[in-house]
């Protein structure tokens, strides 16, 4: 039987959305971009493609992906074949055939009538923005809404407002998106002035081929043009100091003509490792904040949120499990709401609440198992001392607070007996890991600072 055209549309639109989260956003945009559903057979899935050389790449590079993603959104596809056809020759093809089988049921009305158009997926070229990304589809809460607001008041008052600013937090917490979101703002807002957002990764690429190339008046030039230069995931450029140098110059000649520039790591500079301290320096010189682990109560707002931009309904004690079950990032939060406005365009109607939990189950993500070893190597490193003091007898300042953390984490994270975690650094006796988890569970509420440090040594594991 084939699927009907906006059966088709959902579930290709569905699998984009994963699969922007397991390439790299130049892959996804050079490969993707003309591709969509030509139609379902049998739980073959035929992706029409615009020429060979893209139909050889998905299939040689691609294709465990896509059919992971798919299988991931409907249990009844089996296999993907691709083939080479133009857009608009596929859809009439597809309208076509819905036509030509009248005695068939009509599964279309069942689906969504709004429109999903796969263009909201594909970057702008010129400043490296996703349309998708704005601050209507950010949903705020406790663990974001200090981000937030610096990023809304970068909006208002670029170049001027928090310059730099610099957001940190673990990945999937959102800080891609709320940087682009930024860079969608400025765009509408301030019409005249020139954006780019880029990662890191491709900042560094573009300056060793200019060196390469002896093209470096060309690089600092067309870097220098910009208004908002927004960065992601500097830690990248850790001890690569030709290419720290190049960016410190280059937040000096933006910084000092009052342009803005925005951020983010996956940690507080500070924390930041083999970084020049000139350069840690001028990422504090503005606004640092962070986005933290979203909490249950936000994970169910953003569930809500994103299922009602969807229109589609679902019981709320299921989304509550879902809420308490997906406890990662909201990318894997993400997931399970695609594959829940997938299944129900699919069946035709709401799941219930029994296929959402099940849903859950197939998407929930095992927590990573982490040794006592792995998270006292963890802490020490970040304190720069040597795993072995964890469990020494010594009271020396700087060994006794990482000695705590270490408890703490082992208890509160990871549900460790007391008498373990004893055990674990340096034969203590259980009272004294229970005084220690108490201590900490008390300063984190009166030390932000603190609380940074406990979220960037959970990043470490």
């Amino acid at each position: 039987m084939t699927t009907a055209a906006p059966g088709n549309r959902v579930l290709w639109e569905g699998a984009l959305t994963q699969i922007e989260g397991e390439v790299s956003a130049p892959n996804f945009r050079t490969w993707f971009k003309e591709t969509f559903i030509v139609r379902v057979d049998d739980g073959t899935v035929f992706v029409g493609v615009p020429n060979p050389f893209v139909k050889d790449w998905l299939r040689t590079k691609f294709h465990r992906v896509i059919l992971k993603s798919l299988r991931d959104l409907s249990e009844t596809v089996r296999s993907v074949e691709y083939i080479i056809t133009k857009a608009e020759r596929a859809r009439a093809a597809m309208g076509a055939r819905v036509e030509a089988r009248p005695s068939q049921p009509q599964p279309a009305a069942a689906f969504p009538a709004r429109e999903l158009p796969l263009a909201e997926h594909y970057v702008s070229r010129e400043d490296n923005l996703n349309p998708r990304y704005t601050f209507e589809s950010f949903v705020v809460g406790r663990f974001n809404d200090l981000a937030c607001a610096a990023a809304q008041a970068v909006v208002r008052q670029p170049g001027i407002a928090y310059n730099p600013l610099f957001i940190y937090g673990n990945t999937g917490y959102g800080k891609t998106h709320l940087m682009q979101a930024i860079g969608n703002a400025v765009r509408a807002t301030h019409r005249e002035k020139k954006v780019y957002y880029l990662t890191s990764e491709k900042f560094a690429s573009d300056f060793f081929q200019a060196l390469q190339s002896n093209r470096m008046a060309q690089f600092k030039d067309r870097y220098r043009r910009y208004d908002v230069l927004i960065m992601d995931d500097i830690q990248f450029f850790s001890g690569k100091e030709k290419t720290e140098e190049e960016l410190f110059h280059l937040f000096n000649a933006l910084y000092d003509t009052n342009r803005q520039i925005v951020f983010s790591s996956d940690r507080h500079p500070n924390y930041l490792p083999n970084i020049e301290d000139r350069l840690r320096s001028r990422f504090g010189q503005g606004m640092i904040v962070d986005i933290q682990k979203p909490d249950v109560e936000s994970r169910l707002n953003i569930l809500k949120v994103k299922l009602a931009a969807a229109k589609v309904e679902a019981d709320n004690g299921a989304l509550l499990h879902v809420a308490e079950t997906i406890d990662g990032n909201i990318r894997e939060i993400e997931g399970v709401v695609n594959s829940i406005v997938c299944q129900t365009a699919l069946r035709g109607q709401p799941l219930s609440s029994v296929e959402i939990r099940e849903l859950v189950k197939a998407s929930a993500r095992p927590r990573k198992a982490v040794s006592a070893e792995e998270i006292i190597k963890a802490v020490s490193s970040f304190y720069s001392i040597e795993p072995a003091e964890i469990a020494d007898k010594t009271r020396r300042k700087e060994v006794v607070l990482p000695r705590q953390l270490t408890m703490y984490i082992l208890r509160n994270d990871y549900g460790i007996s007391y008498p373990t975690i004893g055990d674990k650094v340096g034969g203590r006796d259980h009272t004294t890991v229970i005084h220690s988890c108490d201590k900490i569970k008390n300063d984190l509420k009166r030390d932000p600072h603190l609380q940074q440090q406990l979220n960037q040594i959970r990043a470490m594991l």
